[in-house]
């Protein structure tokens, strides 16, 4: 590893960029845009407010761009249903809201702007069938809802485009569930046993179409996954240019997949910054808010959020290892929170972002611990 052309150093953001993942905590899409696009001026995203209920959820508004598939909420989550309902209506209502206040605020914009959506396996493993068993169990239904779930990402991205005409968009494809689908370890309807796993080649092949359709439509397919064990190698060939993931639940065997990603002239949106407020007293905080004791081995122990090298220590160490030149570092990698910081008080969200932008500045300033 260590070279990389120089056409695979045009990434579709400035150098020393950072981001939010998408999440953020309150009601209000107008303060939340505000605040996005003056805390990230160099690569702000579209906030969602799920703290607003059913619909405002990730799974909820993604279900809401899906073509001729109404679902609806159920006890036990969204589930498929007849015909549309107030659900849904509910759904697109927040989501125009959230379009209105990115109108209102970023119209006139130039620069690259990240958009969100759940992606076809995460949906596919939280959407129920009519029996109550997850639609990821039926290869029908999934078809069905991949191909809906690419119609309604298409619209969805034609009108942020109309919208705000100067963006260039990032669509980022949320999978968190992607390693259960992979592995096989979502549970069934009974909670007695566990779905089998999907096979690796039938995953690639629906992301793939995604993010080809989304190249296409003018855009740069980015792809999320916060959990442990993202499988990097299958959404670089799946066509993602931009991988975000918590660099805190990154192993050393994770060094090959992660490397050629770069080689390859993968972007990476890489979290360290705690997504949630530390505890009140106690136990420290685990990256993303987990309980102590939960990390998963050999992940590494958020910092706090007062020392911006501290804060990126993280990606200095991954980047040594991998060989790369450190002028590449802030041209490659794009600072971000550890996941979504709708479970976060306001102070601590706003704090985060400050917390990113100026680790960003690090691994522009001083590359090398």
């Amino acid at each position: 590893m260590g070279n990389v052309s120089q056409q695979q150093q045009s990434y579709p953001w400035p150098v020393a960029s950072s981001t939010g993942v998408g999440s953020w905590p309150g009601e209000d899409p107008d303060e939340a845009m505000r605040t996005v696009l003056g805390e990230l001026p160099d690569l702000p995203h579209l906030p969602e407010l799920p703290g607003r209920g059913a619909g405002a959820d990730m799974i909820g508004r993604t279900a809401g761009l899906l073509v001729d598939l109404p679902v609806e909420v159920q006890p036990t989550g969204w589930r498929v249903a007849d015909t549309p309902g107030r659900d849904l209506a509910r759904a697109g209502s927040f989501l125009s809201y959230d379009l209105d206040a990115l109108t209102d605020h970023a119209h006139t914009y130039e620069g690259p702007l990240k958009i969100q959506l759940a992606g076809p396996w995460t949906l596919a493993a939280a959407i129920e069938l009519r029996n109550g068993q997850r639609l990821v169990s039926d290869p029908g239904a999934h078809r069905d809802l991949a191909e809906s779930h690419l119609e309604g990402a298409l619209v969805h991205i034609a009108e942020v485009r109309r919208r705000v005409p100067g963006a260039r968009l990032l669509v980022q494809v949320d999978e968190p569930s992607l390693p259960s689908v992979l592995l096989g370890s979502l549970p069934t309807a009974s909670g007695l046993g566990v779905l089998p796993a999907v096979d690796r080649i039938q995953v690639e092949a629906v992301l793939r179409t995604l993010f080809s359709a989304i190249t296409a439509a003018g855009a740069v397919p980015a792809a999320h996954c916060c959990a442990p064990g993202v499988p990097v190698d299958l959404l670089r060939r799946s066509g993602a240019r931009a991988l975000s993931m918590n660099a805190l639940l990154l192993e050393r065997a994770h060094d090959e997949m992660v490397g050629d990603a770069v080689e390859d002239g993968v972007g990476l949106l890489l979290g360290t910054v705690p997504a949630t407020d530390p505890p009140a007293s106690g136990t420290a905080a685990e990256p993303g808010g987990s309980p102590a004791g939960t990390r998963p081995p050999g992940s590494a122990q958020a910092p706090g959020m007062s020392d911006p090298a501290a804060i990126v220590d993280p990606v200095r160490e991954l980047w040594n290892r991998l060989g790369f030149s450190p002028d590449l570092l802030s041209a490659a990698v794009v600072t971000t929170p550890t996941c979504g910081l709708a479970g976060a008080s306001p102070r601590h969200a706003r704090a985060a972002l400050e917390a990113v932008r100026a680790g960003a500045r690090v691994l522009r300033d001083e590359p090398r611990r």
